[in-house]
């Protein structure tokens, strides 16, 4: 699935934790249902057999909807599972490193806290890149929080766009309208809510607000 800045509009991004009432895939699917435009699946204690059977499921539940799959970290994964892209964090496999190996239509996605960061990833390849965290995030207790201004700041630094990620949910989104933000990406505001398809709809609406008020 070919790259654009509109699949980032609202990043859904799995946590397993939140699983019990439903499956993964049941809630998968309502996220898809609710309107999410690209989803990433994230399993940290899954090993590689197994991650790479389950992301085949879930690539083609996504597909179904026409939303593509990025896994978290794993290139091998996602390399074996079809997948549509990765995304990487500041200590994993470099994007050069990835965009040597992957197909041309390879989607990578790397996390960037600073605007060298930020270059370093678009002089590398990657597509886009995961900004924050910008509020205090529930997943990821030890992350540090990006001023607004940090946040704009990095985002303009670059053409590659950017997705906003950490803590961000219903209630607290619109305070980051004017960040130059192409989306947001969120763990808990989606597979914490009670309704996922609900709270899904709500907050792409939300997402849509933000973005258009970039200009």
């Amino acid at each position: 699935m070919k790259f654009n800045k509109d699949m980032l509009l609202l990043y859904a991004v799995t946590d397993r934790s939140w699983v019990g009432r439903q499956s993964l895939l049941e809630q998968i699917e309502d996220a898809l249902k609710g309107g999410v435009t690209v989803l990433q699946l994230r399993e940290k204690e899954m090993n590689e057999a197994e991650f790479v059977i389950e992301a085949v499921k879930v690539k083609e539940l996504c597909h179904r909807y026409g939303v593509p799959l990025i896994i978290n970290d794993n290139l091998e994964v996602a390399l074996k599972s079809g997948a549509d892209g990765i995304h990487v964090g500041i200590e994993d496999m470099p994007v050069s490193e990835i965009r040597k190996r992957a197909p041309a239509d390879f989607i990578i996605g790397a996390t960037c806290k600073t605007v060298e960061q930020a270059k370093a990833a678009e002089t590398s390849g990657a597509d886009y890149m995961g900004v924050g965290a910008v509020f205090p995030s529930p997943t990821k207790t030890n992350a540090i929080r990006l001023t607004n201004e940090q946040l704009r700041d990095i985002v303009s630094s670059v053409s590659i766009p950017a997705v906003a990620i950490g803590g961000i949910n219903y209630n607290n989104i619109s305070q980051i309208t004017g960040s130059k933000v192409s989306g947001v990406a969120v763990v808990s505001a989606i597979f914490g809510a009670e309704d996922i398809t609900s709270a899904t709809c709500r907050l792409k609406e939300k997402a849509k607000a933000v973005v258009s008020g970039n200009s």
